[in-house]
């Protein structure tokens, strides 16, 4: 038992010293690395996750769902990748799950680059930030709703960092009112209808054999069409592995996962183990920011989420620093302290972790550090490609820093046999 710890801890340990060191000359003086870890207001308490990864990494079994859920430093892709593929990386013979997904490009709005969205005929588009939302939303905070008989919407993966993202079991979340328009999934190895469950307004396709791409086509029972929702898919394996499930949409703020009626439908598909909080910087974006109203509407996405998956645990990223932009100048967003406050308690209430971003930029002003450094766009409120991969990589290591401490506390080396 001992050498396996012991081969494990060597390893993280080498593979956190690589990740951090990304080779780019960059003014660190500002910068608060050494504040790179998880804070537990409590003790550590993610040990119902890390016990389940434990039974992933050493015999080989379960799966171990995470959900990253956020605004437009999710959507992007970058920074919930990153850590993907780093966690993905630590033991190469687990299968890589690819989670949830949402066709963005039909939405007209950006993709994630480590997918392909392709897509024909009419859609409309619908997000959780807009005012009024004329049909629910579920997990994904997006829905497309085909207009046409044209209508075709595809995905493929970019398997690319040494990672294959293949599945063989696809969950299209979507309906249409009557049922009198059915998906038709088509794949390089056949083509597929899908079991339909109307409670959970969604189709399920077992397909004969691993694929990575695939289009859908709306089919009309006797000629009659109707719009079809679609909300996203969930692409599955089947096989013990790491599913990490980014959500996030552009300008999203807590109240506009509120407002998700599907939302816990969906969740119960994933029903995550660690949930990543990555929601706030929209909220504390105006000059009312409230902490007792954002506590309260956190607190009540976290409920939903409970209900769901009772024994799931939570992490919170604290804001970014962050300007706002006022008759052409810009003025820093000192709500962040308030909001790093906010995110202190609700870590206390849930007995949760915080990964302080706030402090590890450098705190107030340091937005414009990282924007010096080609780690922030000149909006001064998002990252840079580069400072999205360094966001992934660093929440990576004080992760993975967690749970080292959790092993060594687990398994004290003079108590191994």
């Amino acid at each position: 038992m001992k050498k396996y710890y012991a081969f494990l801890i060597g390893l993280f340990l080498s593979l956190s010293v690589k990740s951090q060191s990304l080779f780019i000359p960059i003014d660190t003086s500002m910068m608060s690395f050494e504040t790179n870890y998880l804070f537990f207001p409590q003790v550590n308490t993610l040990t119902n996750f890390f016990q389940k990864w434990d039974t992933l990494f050493f015999e080989g079994e379960g799966t171990v769902n995470i959900l990253h859920i956020g605004g437009s430093h999710v959507q992007a892709g970058v920074f919930s990748h990153t850590l993907r593929t780093n966690l993905l990386n630590v033991y190469p013979h687990l299968t890589a799950n690819r989670g949830i997904a949402f066709p963005f490009s039909a939405a007209k709005t950006n993709n994630p680059y480590n997918y392909k969205t392709f897509y024909e005929g009419k859609w409309d588009a619908y997000r959780n930030v807009n005012r009024e939302i004329p049909y629910p939303l579920g997990l994904t905070g997006m829905l497309i709703v085909a207009q046409d008989e044209e209508a075709m919407v595809g995905m493929s993966m970019r398997n690319n960092d040494g990672i294959c993202f293949d599945f063989d079991r696809i969950r299209l979340l979507g309906y249409s009112d009557s049922q009198q328009v059915k998906p038709v999934m088509q794949t390089a190895v056949g083509v597929f209808d899908g079991e339909y469950d109307p409670i959970t307004k969604s189709y399920l396709f077992n397909l004969p054999s691993y694929i990575d791409s695939f289009y859908v086509k709306f089919i009309p029972c006797d000629s009659v069409w109707e719009p079809f929702y679609l909300r996203g898919f969930i692409f599955e394996n089947q096989l013990p592995g790491i599913s990490y499930h980014s959500v996030g949409v552009n300008g999203a703020s807590v109240p506009s996962y509120l407002k998700c009626e599907l939302f816990e439908n969906d969740l119960a598909f994933i029903k995550p183990d660690l949930c990543i909080f990555a929601i706030g910087i929209n909220d504390a974006s105006g000059d009312s920011f409230d902490t007792l109203i954002f506590i309260q509407n956190y607190k009540a996405l976290i409920e939903s989420i409970r209900r769901v998956s009772p024994d799931c645990e939570f992490i919170f990223i604290t804001n970014n620093d962050s300007y706002k932009r006022h008759r052409r100048r810009y003025y820093n967003n000192t709500n962040a302290l308030l909001a790093e406050q906010a995110f202190m308690q609700l870590a206390q209430t849930y007995h949760s972790g915080v990964w302080n971003l706030f402090r590890i930029m450098g705190g107030l002003e340091s937005m414009k550090v990282w924007e010096t450094n080609g780690l922030a766009k000149r909006d001064k409120i998002h990252f840079t490609n580069q400072g999205y991969k360094l966001l992934g990589d660093l929440f990576y290591n004080a992760l993975m820093k967690s749970y080292l401490d959790y092993l060594t506390e687990k398994t004290p080396y003079d108590g191994i046999k």
